[in-house]
This record gives structure tokens, sequence and C-alpha cells, in this order.
């Protein structure tokens, strides 16, 4: 039996109308690729699939970080965290960060794409060890990570 394809309703259809700028982060579409650069004058206001993630509060990426290791370090993954993000995000504009709650035990982090959490998973599993966990859900395209390390 085949398992329906279930599409990512945030994941772009043909290429948007050109020129076109997010009014709410500023990337631009430049041959169907959203990117950072400058809007042209003419260009029509088109909220990017990263902006509409955020605006309507849908991650494609979900990280947990737990573990003793996790809550004495929180500054220091906190910190490798967001390096990850400003690197991976100075090339690619729809891979950013939500939001990260903070919980007395772990912390949740929220992206708008699938490559960023693993990523920083990857790069958490480099620095510290500790184990990775990576699903990701062929049906929907949003992918899971889980990161910890006991101290």
């Amino acid at each position: 039996m085949f398992e329906a394809h279930v599409q990512d309703p945030y994941q772009q259809r043909g290429k948007p109308p050109e020129p076109c700028a997010c009014p709410d982060c500023g990337a631009i579409c430049h041959k169907g690729c959203w990117q950072w650069g400058e809007a042209a004058a003419d260009a029509q206001h088109l909220r990017c699939p990263a902006c509409s993630r955020i605006h309507d509060h849908v991650p494609a990426g979900v990280l947990t970080i737990q573990g003793d290791f996790g809550v004495t370090h929180r500054e220091e993954i906190l910190r490798l965290v967001r390096h990850q993000e400003e690197k991976e995000r100075a090339e690619h504009a729809l891979e950013r960060i939500m939001d990260i709650e903070e919980g007395e035990d772990q912390l949740t982090i929220h992206f708008t794409g699938v490559h960023l959490p693993r990523g920083v998973g990857e790069a958490l599993k480099h620095a510290y060890q500790g184990e990775l966990t990576i699903h990701h859900n062929q049906r929907d395209g949003q992918i899971r990570v889980s990161w910890q390390r006991a101290v």
C-alpha cells in the first residue's frame, strides 16, 4: 500500500511575481529564490514562506536540547545556536529561528526551515558529543531533532 504524500502548505508553488519583497523581513525573491538584497522600488509586497510560518506559528523544524549538560551550559549552547543561525541565514533567507522556549530542564527551538535544526544538532554533537536523534517526517516535510548529554 502506498502512503499519501502530504505537501508542505508553506512550500512555494511556482515562482512569485518579480520584483517582489517580503514586507516583514525585507527578503527579496529573485528567479524564484528568496534571498537578502535590496528591493526594487516597484517591488510587490509578498510575505515569504519563513515569515508566513512565523506569522502562523507553524515551525518546519524543532530542536529539543535536554540533559544536565544543556542546563549547566545553557548560555554557551545558545551562543552556538545563534552562531549557526547567523551563518545559515546569511546565505539562506528562509532558514531562521522562530523562537526559543527555555524550560527548567530543556530548551526547545522552533525553526522556519528543515536544514538549520539538523545543522545546529550536528554542531552540538560535534562540539559537545552527546546523543543526537533526527526524525524527518516525509509526509509533512517537518523535522524533529533532539540532542542530549548528561554532565
